[in-house]
């Protein structure tokens, strides 16, 4: 009898215990903030003890948006940055897009222009303006004597190809998910070049991917990833893991490769680049399960105001940028 009293109060005091630890569990998770199109999350660094940074977010802004910002910017050679007004337009609205969103990036040009204070009343103006500046923050800058977009197409010039939205559509080799970038449909051989300048992350077969390049920004908040190149050469002869490139250069060329296991098989039906973009606010999110891949199309689109011209190197058999 007092062995069975016994475990009664063990029982109950082991139920006490899990709830304790449940509420603690659930007093620790990091807060979120929620607005229409976007979640913030803050998570406390381990090694630091006192920083946070971004888990999530998304990118929004339209191709228009885009060109009318970056045309303030560059007509102002800075003064007025187009991260700015683009961050300004987004906050206004909490993150949705809407007929205002054009009017709201010159409303935002005048506050600068008269030297007011663009955040005021704008709560999520910091939290876009972080995220818009690990998105775009080389794009734009000094261009030799000139000021103007410094970053390029994917696609060299005079390649033709065709895209169309289709982030986040499903995918289902080797498991049920959805697609974290843009398929830029095209010609097997074309050569595609780097938006920006980096290093090379990584280089060679991944089993989705096929023949891949991952290069980092220098500033390292964009990883940038190139798929599904050709079979046999998909890489210029020279490229390597840890080499650094600049903006323009041929780093590959379109294909079909990937959905296989084994290496340099072809197994995509319509030959295209994936072109994706992740970003990175802490190192822990690189590989990862909170990986942030954001919707590039209005930046492709974006972007093919300014492609790298190539010429055909016959004693290579390679096309090389042309400057």
């Amino acid at each position: 009898m007092a062995k069975s009293k016994l475990i009664i109060i063990w029982s109950v005091i082991s139920v006490a215990f899990f709830i304790l630890w449940v509420l603690v569990l659930y007093k620790a998770r990091p807060p979120e903030i929620k607005t229409h199109d976007v979640k913030i999350t803050e998570i406390k660094k381990e090694e630091s003890g006192n920083s946070s940074y971004i888990k999530w977010a998304e990118f929004k802004p339209t191709f228009e948006m885009l060109k009318k910002a970056s045309e303030i910017d560059i007509k102002t050679k800075g003064e007025i940055s187009w991260i700015d007004l683009l961050a300004y337009s987004v906050s206004k609205t909490y993150g949705s897009i809407n007929e205002n969103s054009l009017n709201f990036i010159d409303e935002c040009a005048e506050k600068t222009e008269k030297g007011e204070d663009i955040s005021d009343g704008l709560k999520y103006f910091d939290f876009y303006k972080e995220v818009y500046t690990a998105v775009l923050g080389n794009f734009i800058g000094p261009k030799g004597k000139d000021y103007g977009l410094i970053a390029y197409s994917p696609i060299a010039e005079g390649f033709y190809y065709n895209h169309y939205n289709d982030f986040g559509s499903a995918r289902s080799y080797g498991f049920q998910r959805t697609h974290k970038g843009n398929d830029l449909i095209g010609s097997v051989g074309t050569p595609v070049v780097s938006v920006e300048g980096g290093y090379v992350e990584a280089i060679g077969w991944n089993v989705y991917g096929g023949w891949r390049v991952g290069i980092r920004s220098y500033d390292k908040k964009r990883y940038y990833y190139y798929a599904h190149l050709r079979k046999d050469f998909p890489f210029r002869p020279d490229l390597k893991q840890g080499d650094e490139v600049y903006a323009g250069q041929v780093i590959g060329y379109l294909g079909r490769s990937g959905y296989s296991t084994k290496e340099n098989i072809n197994n995509i039906e319509t030959p295209h680049l994936h072109f994706g973009m992740q970003l990175i606010f802490d190192e822990s999110q690189k590989d990862s399960v909170s990986e942030i891949w954001i919707d590039v199309y209005n930046i492709v689109k974006f972007l093919y105001e300014n492609r790298s011209e190539v010429i055909y190197n016959e004693e290579s058999k390679v096309y090389i940028e042309k400057n």
